[in-house]
């Protein structure tokens, strides 16, 4: 019998300000508001309800497209998806129902490690933790506990088999580069294969614990093809390559690839359309199933046993040095760029992981039973911030201390969040240390320093940044990794006196904006007053914000002061702005200075 799968790895890295939980505008990403935009609707929608087209071009189906093929998606795109995309949100968890009824109760979905992170390069905690929340947040959008999980970059090595293994995965996605040698089960001989790994079957990896997990190696070749040629220009010659792959016999034959979901609509172009056609071409070829690897498992238990080459993945020839060195894998957008920066890079994040890591075993010991299982169930309290799960987390974890300072405690956990979002793998994927996927990863190293120096009083932001020195950029303006992360990452900085700030600006030029929240906060209290005279306008008042995420609170008095089109803000002091800031430019009138004063606030 032959089975054909066709896995995509749909997946964007998390993109939102750190402070503030959003996205905020991209401008490469126009028309969209940002690249998760852009992309859902070159992509992820189009997927949901594809075209299916006849010769003559003509309508003749609409098919959910991930309902036939195997994927995952990641977790922090699933998130921002169910908030600004439900629709399509709704489409991808209704494939995977369908799914299961289709290929005997196994469903197209598989998870995928939180965010990305290149789980060989990562510590122990980490990998752990990556793979429990990935598999958390699966269950709580698909219903059921996944068979396998999706590795960032395939990026694999022993110690993370072991991890997926000891959670309870039965099988992983690899390149056919990552395999070292097989043998049929039974035989001592070994077989050096490389990447001519026979994809047609399914591998045990016995490891070293003795417990065992399932390897699928892709085909290679097509699935280069298919992501790099113009095999995806139509249904019929995309069905055509697939179909033509078979050896003769009656052996069962597994034929499946590997690609980036986006492939099919954002990278090229109604791919989506191609993608439709042939799943329904090859549903109508005889002798050939779809199917997804859990059924096939099921079905055809591996014969053979493989082993891997430590430390490789799929978009690397060296291995998973993308990640840290300057190993000459990158995007080829910038012929004679290097990437000397990674290294560097990497060695200032280390610093601060390994700095906060301290943090959260001294300190967290007193706020938590068990440091590192809160941190590792912490998921909860992402998917669920509602006051009744926050309680059933703190009777699992808390200290007597805990329950006193609930802030500090959702500090420490925040802190840790942040500091394996910034590790996601875009940020040294590509060519140049300001590209935004990197300027984002530093962004999360800003906000979990910020929360470090909160909780402990000890800034790590000095010697972070002398680390980043040594991290050369491409372009001279920039020179290194300091310069940008004070360029493009600091002034992103949202500190509670900013959220309060912005929120006051919204409210009196916007009446329909949200009267409630603000960002990541609630607005418990906003009592403004309003002045005006002489063509000066000035709101001033108190706000009260509480932060969904650490619970922290703040009382503050704001001023807003206006002239003509122009905003001077002052606010979050301990002092009464208001009347102060309006007899300031009330004795200087229309000629006075350019800026508002500042007793003991913040100006914006």
């Amino acid at each position: 019998m032959k089975y054909l799968c066709i896995h995509g790895h749909f997946y964007q890295p998390p993109r939102e300000n750190a402070w503030l939980e959003e996205i905020e505008i991209q401008d490469s990403a126009a028309p969209y508001h940002d690249w998760n935009s852009r992309i859902c609707a070159e992509c992820y929608a189009p997927n949901a309800l594809a075209r299916v087209l006849d010769g003559n071009k003509d309508l003749i189906d609409l098919t959910n497209n991930y309902s036939r093929i195997s994927f995952n998606f990641g977790p922090t795109l699933l998130s921002w998806m169910e908030k600004e995309e439900p629709q399509v949100y709704q489409a991808v968890q209704e494939a995977d129902r369908i799914s299961r009824k289709r290929f005997g109760g196994h469903g197209s979905a598989i998870a995928q490690v939180y965010n990305h992170m290149i789980l060989p390069l990562a510590n122990a905690h980490d990998k752990q933790t990556q793979v429990r929340w990935g598999i958390a947040d699966f269950e709580k959008r698909f219903g059921r506990k996944p068979e396998a999980i999706w590795l960032a970059e395939t990026a694999c090595n022993t110690p993370t088999l072991e991890v997926l293994a000891d959670e309870g995965m039965k099988f992983v996605i690899l390149a056919p580069g990552q395999c070292a040698r097989v043998r049929k089960i039974g035989e001592n001989k070994w077989q050096e294969v490389g990447s001519r790994v026979d994809p047609k079957r399914a591998y045990r990896c016995n490891l070293p614990s003795g417990k065992s997990i399932a390897l699928f190696f892709y085909d290679g070749p097509v699935s280069q093809g298919i992501a790099f040629s113009d095999t995806l220009s139509s249904g019929e010659k995309f069905a055509s390559r697939l179909l033509g792959t078979y050896n003769a016999g009656d052996e069962a034959q597994l034929m499946h690839i590997a690609t980036d979901g986006e492939t099919y609509g954002h990278h090229q172009k109604f791919a989506e359309m191609a993608l439709a056609y042939c799943l329904k071409k090859v549903e109508e070829t005889p002798g050939v199933e779809l199917t997804v690897y859990g059924e096939f498992l099921e079905k055809y238990p591996p014969q053979y046993e493989a082993q891997i080459v430590e430390n490789t993945s799929w978009s690397c020839f060296h291995g998973v040095e993308r990640w840290r060195a300057d190993c000459g894998c990158n995007s080829g957008m910038k012929p004679g760029w290097h990437q000397k920066w990674r290294g560097p890079l990497r060695a200032a994040l280390d610093y601060a992981r390994d700095e906060m890591v301290k943090t959260f075993e001294s300190v967290g010991a007193q706020y938590f039973k068990d440091p590192w299982a809160a941190r590792n169930d912490y998921i909860d309290l992402i998917l669920d911030r509602s006051l009744d799960a926050q309680h059933r987390f703190f009777l699992k974890y808390a200290t007597e201390k805990a329950w006193r300072d609930r802030p500090t405690a959702l500090m420490l956990l925040e802190m840790q969040r942040n500091a394996m979002l910034m590790y996601t793998s875009c940020g040294w994927f590509f060519d140049e240390i300001s590209g935004i996927e990197t300027v984002q990863i530093m962004q999360y190293a800003a906000r979990a320093i910020e929360l470090n120096r909160v909780v402990t009083g000890v800034d790590l932001e000095p010697a972070f940044m002398d680390k980043l020195a040594l991290a050369p950029s491409n372009l001279k303006e920039l020179k290194n990794g300091r310069v940008v992360y004070e360029r493009y990452v600091k002034p992103q900085s949202m500190p509670i006196e900013k959220i309060a700030l912005e929120f006051v600006v919204s409210a009196l030029s916007d009446e329909t904006a949200n009267p409630k929240r603000a960002y990541e906060c609630d607005v418990l209290h906003y009592a403004p007053i309003r002045l005006s005279a002489a063509g000066v306008h000035l709101s001033y008042g108190d706000i009260t914000l509480k932060s969904r995420t650490t619970l922290l609170e703040r009382q503050m008095h704001f001023a807003v002061f206006q002239r003509g089109s122009a905003a001077f803000v002052c606010a979050a002091g301990e002092a009464k702005l208001g009347i102060h800031l309006f007899v300031h430019f009330a004795q200087n009138g229309q000629n006075g200075p350019q800026r508002s004063f500042r007793p003991n606030g913040t100006v914006i």
